[in-house]
């Protein structure tokens, strides 16, 4: 995976995605497109993992197969909202090794606040997939790839539902070495920070709170 911004147009994800978006949608309608959603985009973030053959025995004969090389994958969640997207891509690698950064956006500056902060050990060999279902302003994200680099990932990816223009500006500025994979780019950031036409608070409509 060589360009930095990945937007996942396959039919399913963008279906899933209206559906999403509409205000209508209940929050138990809303969380279990999110992980459907994220079963899909997880195929694009994870489509050139490395490979390597074992040797296996099927019913009929011995073979050479394919199996995933190197530790397992680390998948980082960048709570509140990432944990939606986290539950998706753990049913397709439930081997995955599990961690978790608090941020939350101070309303006033849209700063990232770090609260917490734990994941796996020996990320400098772990392909690392951090994700977060919005993409706004890119301060939160830039700042949760700053901790991860600083625990020793150098192998990254970001997995996000949405993304603005200005957060993918500030990613590729702060970090140009890690990819991006989204279901969509939309038009622009409001004054109050948040994705337009976007999908609200994505963790308010997770978990039914305001």
């Amino acid at each position: 995976m060589t360009q930095h911004l990945t937007v996942v147009d396959h039919p399913l994800v963008q279906h899933k995605l209206t559906l999403m978006r509409k205000k209508e949608t209940s929050t138990a309608g809303f969380r279990q497109l999110l992980r459907e959603i994220s079963h899909l985009i997880a195929y694009e973030v994870t489509r050139d993992l490395p490979l390597t053959d074992v040797s296996i025995d099927t019913p009929l004969t011995e073979m050479d197969a394919p199996v995933l090389k190197g530790k397992k994958l680390a998948l980082i969640s960048i709570l509140r909202a990432g944990n939606g997207l986290l539950d998706g891509v753990l049913d397709l690698i439930p081997s995955a090794r599990v961690g978790f950064v608090g941020l939350y956006r101070d309303e006033e500056t849209l700063k990232p606040v770090q609260y917490y902060f734990k994941v796996p050990k020996e990320l400098e060999d772990r392909r690392v997939i951090a994700v977060d279902p919005m993409l706004a302003t890119g301060n939160s994200s830039a700042a949760a790839i700053d901790l991860l680099k600083e625990a020793g990932a150098t192998d990254i990816r970001f997995l996000c539902l949405l993304a603005a223009p200005e957060g993918v500006a500030r990613m590729k500025e702060a970090h140009p070495d890690v990819p991006i994979v989204t279901a969509a780019l939309d038009k622009r950031l409001n004054e109050k920070g948040y994705i337009v036409p976007g999908l609200g608070d994505a963790g308010d409509r997770m978990f039914g709170t305001k």
